[in-house]
């Protein structure tokens, strides 16, 4: 059985179904997969967010850290999930940590050269930035209901 290539995996993801295929051979120029062990950060609120991940394999666990409490998850990604949208909205640092709970596998897209493919090309920029959204509004969901959750009884 082959890897699917990266261009392949873009253009059957739904994050990128509605990019034309020119934007798309662009992105791919920027993108790379990349492995997380078990347990590894693989980014820090605070830091500097500079890429968008496209989970392929594994699961990635979304923490908030709590002084008192310590690390409290969020929600856990999957194959398919899109990792990351502080790239995209300045101050481009990141509002939560992720790590891996098993063995990961991601593509990981340069925000930079994405942001410079948005202001070169508006039509890409709008269909990123409402994935984005769409990405945005689950994870508040998800928040919500831990909320709810948490305080709820």
């Amino acid at each position: 059985m082959s890897t699917p290539s990266i261009e392949s995996i873009l253009a059957r993801h739904p994050f990128f179904q509605e990019i034309a295929p020119a934007e798309l051979g662009a992105i791919i120029e920027h993108a790379r997969l990349i492995s997380f062990e078990p347990g590894r950060l693989i980014f820090h609120q605070g830091e500097p967010a500079a890429q968008l991940f496209l989970i392929t394999e594994g699961k990635v666990s979304l923490e908030v850290f709590a002084p008192q409490r310590g690390p409290i998850l969020l929600m856990t990604l999957g194959p398919e999930d899109v990792l990351g949208w502080s790239w995209l909205f300045p101050p481009y640092r990141w509002h939560l940590d992720a790590r891996a709970l098993e063995p990961t596998q991601a593509i990981a897209i340069d925000g930079a050269r994405l942001r410079e493919r948005c202001e070169a090309n508006h039509e890409l920029g709008y269909q990123l930035m409402r994935h984005s959204v769409g990405v945005i509004e689950q994870r508040l969901q998800a928040a919500l209901l831990q909320l709810v959750d948490l305080y709820g009884k």
